[in-house]
C-alpha cells in the first residue's frame, strides 16, 4: 500500500534530504507553494495540493489546504469501516504523515517597526489546522513540527517497517499541540500588548518549534520520564566523550556551570559540584592549583561529582584529576593530550561549554509555573558597606567577595568559611542558619583546615546575634551578609565585640 506524507513548510532545512528518502521508499509526496517548488525544482517526485483537491490556492494562499480531500485524508479513523466506505465514495486517499512548521509569528512581531498588517499575515491558519488534525489522529497519522524531528522519524521508518510504534506516535502529537498551544499564546500576547493590557516583562513559560526534546533514560529516580527541552543548550554545550548526559547530571552541570560563570574573567577557577551544592571552589595560578585547593576543602564528598573549570583544561592538571572517580568535567577547552587521557575512562562525561548569562529561571509548582529573573548579581567592593568599628583588610574583602559568590551558588540556609579565594568550610541546606555553621565547622575539623583568620559570608541577614557569634567563635575575622534584620544593630555590636569587621552588601542570595 502506498504511503502518503504532506509536506507544507516554511522553514524548508532539510527538508529535501527528508523527503527524498521518503520517495525512496515507496512513498508519495503531497506538498504546497514554496515547498512544492523546492521539491521539484530538486528532481522530487510531487504532488502538488491542487491536484488532490481540484481547487487553486487563493487568497494569496490565504486558503490553500483547508479542503476535504486533504483533512479526510488526514483525519480518517482507518479502523472505522464507515470512514473507509466515505474515503472510498469520495475518491479520498489517506495521510500518513504530515510535516508542517508555522509562519515565524514571533520573529516577525519582534522585528523593530512591524506593521500591524504584516503581523497578522504572519498567523498561520492552514498549517496549525493540519498539525491540529494529524495531532488528533495520531493513531493512523504522524505529525512532525520541527525539522530536529527528521531524522528520528526516518530511524522509526527503518526500523519498524510499514507500522510506526502508536506510542511514538503519540509523543508526536503530544508536542504538536504544544507547538500550537505555545503558538497561539504569542499571538494573543501581541495583541495584548497592542491592546495596552499587562504583559509580562521577562519570557513567558513556553517553547517554540525550533526547540528539540531530548528523551532523557529517566528523570531524577528511575521510575519517572523525562526530557530536556533545548533553548540554546547546544550552542552553550558540547559533550566531547561519555554516557549520555542524566536528569540528575543535567541539574548538576547547571549549578556547576550557574558558578564557574562568576569566574569568566578571573584567575583560573575551580568547582566541585556534589547534588548541586559546591563542596570546594578556589581560585589560584594555575586550574591544577585551583583544583587541589578546592579538592582539600572537602576530600570525600567529590567522589562522583562533578568538577568545573574557567579555563582551558591541561595535560597536567588532567592528571591530577584523572585519579578522582568523577561524572563530569567541564571546561571552556580541552588539551588534546588531556582529552585522549580523560577518554579512557568511558563513562566519564566530558563537556565543553562556552560562558553564557542567563536572564530568566522557570520553576513547575503544583498548580502553575514559577518565572524569575536569575539572579545575576556579583558584588563588588563598591557595593560592600562597612557596618563595624573595623574595616576589613584588602586581602579579606577579595575574600568576602569570593565566600558571599560560593554561598550564591549553596543551598540555603549556607554559610561559606575562606581563606586566600579558597574554601575552607561549606554548610548549607539547612532549616537552621546556625545548624549549617555547626556543619561547616565540623567539616573544617574532620578535613584539618584552621578556621581562625578566616573570612565568612552568609546567604541572607542574621535574625539573631546568635548566628555572627557563632561564625566569630569558630575563628572568623570578617564576615558579609546582606543587612537588612530588626537585629541589625545587636549583630553589629556583637562583631564590634568581637573585633570581627563586618560588610553588608544589600542583597540577599536565598537560594531554595
Amino acid at each position: 500500500m502506498i504511503r502518503r506524507a504532506l509536506i507544507s513548510v516554511y522553514d524548508k532545512d532539510g527538508i529535501t534530504d527528508f523527503a527524498k528518502e521518503l520517495t525512496e521508499s515507496g512513498w508519495e509526496i503531497i506538498s504546497t507553494g514554496g515547498t512544492y517548488g523546492i521539491l521539484r525544482d530538486n528532481k522530487i517526485p510531487v504532488k502538488s495540493v491542487d491536484e488532490i483537491t481540484g481547487f487553486p490556492e487563493i487568497l494569496n494562499g490565504r486558503v490553500k489546504t483547508l479542503h476535504p480531500a486533504v483533512f479526510a485524508g488526514i483525519l480518517a479513523d482507518r479502523d472505522n469501516p464507515g470512514h473507509l466506505s466515505d474515503l472510498e465514495k469520495h475518491r479520498i486517499s489517506p495521510i500518513d504523515l504530515v510535516v508542517v512548521n508555522l509562519y515565524p509569528f514571533e520573529e516577525t512581531v519582534s522585528l523593530p517597526g512591524v506593521t500591524l498588517a504584516e503581523a497578522i499575515e504572519q498567523i498561520d491558519i492552514g498549517g496549525v489546522s493540519l498539525i491540529r488534525a494529524a495531532a488528533k489522529n495520531f493513531r493512523h497519522t504522524c505529525v512532525l513540527v520541527n525539522k530536529n524531528q527528521y531524522e528520528g522519524y526516518l530511524r522509526e521508518l527503518r526500523s519498524g517497517g510499514e507500522k510506526i510504534p502508536e506510542d511514538y506516535s503519540a509523543s508526536l502529537a503530544e508536542y504538536a499541540f504544544s507547538i500550537t498551544s505555545e503558538y497561539d499564546g504569542k499571538i494573543r500576547n501581541y495583541l495584548s500588548g497592542i491592546n495596552n493590557h499587562d504583559k509580562s516583562n521577562f519570557a513567558d513559560f513556553s517553547f517554540s518549534d525550533k526547540n528539540e526534546r531530548a528523551v532523557l533514560r529517566y528523570g531524577e529516580n528511575p521510575h519517572q520520564k523525562a526530557y530536556l527541552v533545548k533553548e540554546n543548550f547546544d550552542e552553550i554545550f558540547e559533550v566531547l566523550h561519555g554516557k549520555e548526559l542524566s536528569y540528575n547530571n543535567l541539574l548538576d552541570i547547571d549549578s556547576a556551570y550557574s558558578l564557574i560563570n562568576e569566574f569568566e574573567g578571573a584567575n583560573p577557577a575551580c568547582a566541585i559540584i556534589k547534588h548541586g551544592n559546591p563542596c570546594g571552589v578556589a581560585v589560584s595560578e594555575d586550574p591544577g592549583s585551583a583544583y587541589l585547593k578546592a579538592f582539600s576543602t572537602d576530600t570525600v564528598s567529590p567522589f562522583g561529582g562533578i568538577i568545573v573549570f574557567n579555563k582551558k583544561l591541561d595535560f597536567k592538571t588532567s592528571v591530577v584529576i584523572d585519579k578522582l572517580f568523577s561524572e563530569i568535567i567541564l571546561a571552556p577547552d580541552f588539551e588534546n593530550d588531556a582529552l585522549l587521557l580523560l577518554k579512557k575512562k568511558k563513562n566519564r562525561r566530558l563537556v565543553k561549554f562556552g560562558f553564557s548569562m542567563e536572564k530568566t529561571e522557570y520553576r513547575k509548582i503544583a498548580g502553575g509555573v514559577l518565572i524569575q529573573e536569575k539572579n545575576n548579581f556579583i558584588a563588588a567592593e563598591k557595593d560592600l558597606k562597612t557596618v563595624t568599628q573595623r574595616s576589613p583588610s584588602g586581602s579579606e574583602i577579595e575574600d568576602l567577595l569570593f565566600a558571599f559568590i560560593v554561598a550564591k551558588h549553596t543551598k540555603s540556609n549556607s554559610v561559606v568559611f575562606a581563606k586566600d579565594c579558597r574554601t575552607l568550610a561549606i554548610g548549607g541546606g539547612q532549616p537552621s542558619r546556625i545548624d549549617s555553621t555547626k556543619i561547616a565547622v565540623m567539616k573544617a575539623k574532620n578535613f584539618g583546615h584552621d578556621l581562625k583568620g578566616s573570612v565568612a559570608a552568609s546567604d541572607a541577614f542574621f535574625p539573631f546575634p546568635d548566628g555572627l557569634i557563632e561564625l566569630a567563635d569558630a575563628g572568623a575575622s570578617a564576615v558579609i551578609q546582606p543587612g537588612g534584620s530588626v537585629k541589625d544593630d545587636e549583630v553589629i555590636k556583637a562583631a564590634d565585640e568581637r573585633n570581627v569587621a563586618m560588610v553588608f552588601t544589600g542583597i540577599r542570595h536565598f537560594k531554595h
